[in-house]
């Protein structure tokens, strides 16, 4: 008898097999370079970031947090400027400028408007320095008079700050520091910062002026709104009409000031 023939073994099913990796997968050793060299890059941009110094050489640090509505107590300590709390006396922040020193320190509601040796006014608060302006050509004055006098707030109601100087008067709005108008001193003479006086809504600012023709002539009274003249057309600061501020009257046509437009 012949012998049955055995039966073929049955294929084995083929398993799928996982797809082929990407080639950047495939060769790690070649990203390795270039993903360290990203890094490093990254790192040294974030290192000379923090390294610039900071505009104007500020440096502020706020040592405790405070409701916003606080407004803290200000005094000049060395080379900065101190907020400190009624109770206690703990100091709020601190403010300084690399080599610079504070003349003159004013109280502005929750702000502190601050005079330094080069010239330079800041607003600053809990949150920052809010602004800064230069006084021209007033540093060598400074170096020799101190501040004494040169920050003057206007009226409260309209948050204006005055800066008197030798040759010019000028008024900012505390707000944001915009220069909202000057007035210049009289040809041959000099107005002197220390000798001024708060009489209501009105400063009087002495004008020294050696060939003076009167008294009131060596005298300056100005507001919110700029020197004061007979009808006088107000220059529309805070929300009083801003483009009343770029002319006069027909019967007043100039009232000695320079007028700055919006910005």
């Amino acid at each position: 008898m012949n012998a049955s023939p055995r039966p073929r073994p049955r294929p084995r099913p083929r398993l799928p097999t996982d797809p082929p990796l990407p080639s950047l997968l495939r060769r790690p050793h070649r990203l390795l370079p270039t993903t360290l060299a990203l890094l490093l890059a990254a790192a040294l941009l974030a290192a000379v970031h923090h390294a610039r110094p900071a505009p104007y050489g500020d440096r502020l640090t706020v040592h405790a947090r405070v409701a916003p509505a606080v407004a803290p107590r200000l005094r000049m300590r060395g080379a900065a400027v101190e907020a400190y709390g009624s109770r206690g006396g703990a100091v709020h922040w601190t403010y300084a400028r690399a080599g610079r020193r504070p003349l003159a320190v004013l109280p502005a509601r929750r702000d502190a408007i601050a005079l330094w040796d080069d010239g330079l006014v800041t607003a600053t608060d809990a949150t920052g320095v809010r602004w800064h302006r230069a006084l021209p050509a007033a540093a060598d004055w400074l170096a020799a008079h101190g501040g004494a006098g040169v920050l003057r707030m206007l009226d409260p109601g309209t948050r204006m700050l005055a800066v008197v100087t030798p040759h010019r008067i000028a008024a900012y709005r505390l707000a944001d520091g915009d220069l909202r108008w000057v007035l210049p001193a009289r040809p041959g003479c000099a107005f002197a910062p220390a000798r001024a006086v708060h009489r209501g809504r009105t400063i009087l600012i002495a004008q020294p002026c050696p060939a003076a023709d009167s008294w009131s002539g060596e005298i300056v009274a100005v507001d919110a709104l700029g020197p004061i003249a007979p009808r006088r057309t107000p220059l529309g600061n805070e929300g009083q009409g801003e483009r009343q501020g770029e002319h006069h009257s027909a019967e007043h046509p100039h009232t000695g000031n320079l007028v700055a437009r919006p910005r």
